[in-house]
């Protein structure tokens, strides 16, 4: 049921009118990687959100860049499954996460395309013309990351331990 609820959630602000880049599914995959006991459900979940949204809005060439970046986020969460969740780990995480779908989604963008020159500099060009996106991934990141890390927290204080998955 909360798989269900979180895919419903992401799958909403992904189609509901949002900034560029500001969407929860980079901290589900973050979060999933951390807390869910199946590995495979980590890595599943955001890509089943990703792809229930790309249905709506449209599917893309870069949707295999973008999903698998995603997956590696989730990998990323398995790495802050063993360590405590300390504010500055998981602020961490949700900064190394922005990062890393900056520089792979972008280096796609600037590879598979014709807007940018095939050069050192057409990829420079290509990052710098990116910033205003990343900025919304690291405020959509560190906002959802904080909801999601937040919530689980205050919920393993007082209740049981969830179902596993």
């Amino acid at each position: 049921m909360l798989a269900m609820i979180i895919v419903v959630f992401a799958v909403l602000l992904r189609i509901l009118p949002h900034p560029w880049n500001f969407a929860p599914v980079g901290a589900i995959a973050l979060f999933g990687g951390a807390h869910f006991r199946r590995r495979w459900a980590a890595i599943v979940l955001p890509l089943a959100a990703m792809l229930a949204g790309d249905a709506v809005i449209g599917f893309h060439r870069l949707m295999p860049v973008i999903y698998a970046t995603y997956a590696l986020i989730a990998v990323l969460g398995m790495l802050l499954r063993h360590r405590r969740h300390s504010i500055a780990a998981v602020g961490a995480g949700s900064l190394a996460a922005s990062a890393i779908f900056y520089i792979v989604t972008n280096f796609a963008v600037w590879a598979t395309g014709t807007m940018y020159a095939k050069s050192i500099a057409g990829l420079g060009a290509c990052y710098v013309a990116a910033i205003p996106f990343f900025g919304n991934t690291l405020l959509s990141d560190a906002l959802y990351t904080a909801i999601f890390f937040g919530l689980y927290a205050l919920a393993e204080r007082g209740a049981p331990e969830p179902a596993s998955w």
